[in-house]
């Protein structure tokens, strides 16, 4: 009998979201758990098998001295390892703590803060360790996450879309917030993946995926503000699930150094 690959899903600083993305393919699933042996999945078992393993999945970014540790361990386990969703990518909606004194937090919010062990920083887990591939999203896309499973099982690169919103909108004839209704958006700088589900309900894009991939910021900040919104506004965008993302952070710096 063929000895089949070993899955492993680990979690870190995160909401469980992407994970739940991935039990959420059901029936894809079960066929995924033929093709290979989820050896550690906690989210979905308790039967946890030692590594090493073929593909880990990891989901949440890096906000303690534990976590450092621990990714640590889980690289050297791993023969490839992919980031899952905002936080494990770009440092999630917890790294709008990287533009704050974290250490007043810690004391305003617990009576003993020197027994809290954090960092100063939410960081992606690419910073500390190598990553095979990035997927992004707040949550992932369940069927973009089953791709690049069935990618690694074949060893091949992943194909997944790294355009914009817009080109989603496009292809499903929904008609753009900004043009029709003034509504500010991120889409022309933010990654496909979602479907536009946001556009698609009249909403603008909150940069769930991240920056696409050639994410001209400083004009599309430009066109926010021809919209309406004050350079204070045009912050609160960019600083979201994906604040910390290299695009979206200059983005916000600059959005901060307009407003003085």
């Amino acid at each position: 009998m063929a000895v089949r690959p070993r899955l492993a899903v680990w979690k870190f600083a995160s909401c469980d979201g992407c994970q739940l993305s991935l039990l959420d393919c059901e029936d894809e699933l079960l066929a995924v758990a033929g093709e290979v042996e989820i050896a550690n999945f906690v989210e979905a078992s308790s039967a946890v098998a030692p590594g090493p393993y073929d593909l880990s999945l990891v989901e949440g970014s890096v906000t303690t001295p534990e976590d450092a540790r621990r990714i640590q361990e889980v690289r050297a386990q791993s023969k490839h390892l992919v980031t899952i969703g905002a936080c494990a990518t770009a440092g999630g909606i917890q790294a709008l703590r990287n533009f704050q004194d974290v250490e007043e937090f810690r004391r305003a919010v617990y009576a003993r803060p020197e027994y809290i062990a954090t960092l100063a920083t939410s960081t992606a887990i690419r910073d500390h360790v190598p990553v095979d591939f990035e997927l992004r999203g707040c949550p992932i896309n369940k069927a973009q996450v089953l791709e690049v499973i069935a990618a690694f099982l074949h060893r091949r690169r992943p194909t997944v879309a790294t355009g914009s919103v817009c080109a989603e909108c496009k292809r499903r004839g929904v008609v753009c917030v900004v043009v029709a209704q003034g509504t500010p958006c991120l889409g022309p700088v933010t990654q496909a993946g979602c479907g536009a589900i946001c556009p698609a309900y009249r909403r603008g894009c909150y940069g769930c995926f991240g920056p696409q991939d050639s994410p001209n910021t400083p004009a599309w900040s430009s066109r926010l503000g021809e919209l309406g919104l004050a350079p204070g506004a045009i912050l609160r965008i960019y600083r979201t699930f994906n604040a910390a993302a290299p695009a979206f952070r200059a983005a916000g710096d600059a959005a901060v150094q307009e407003g003085g």
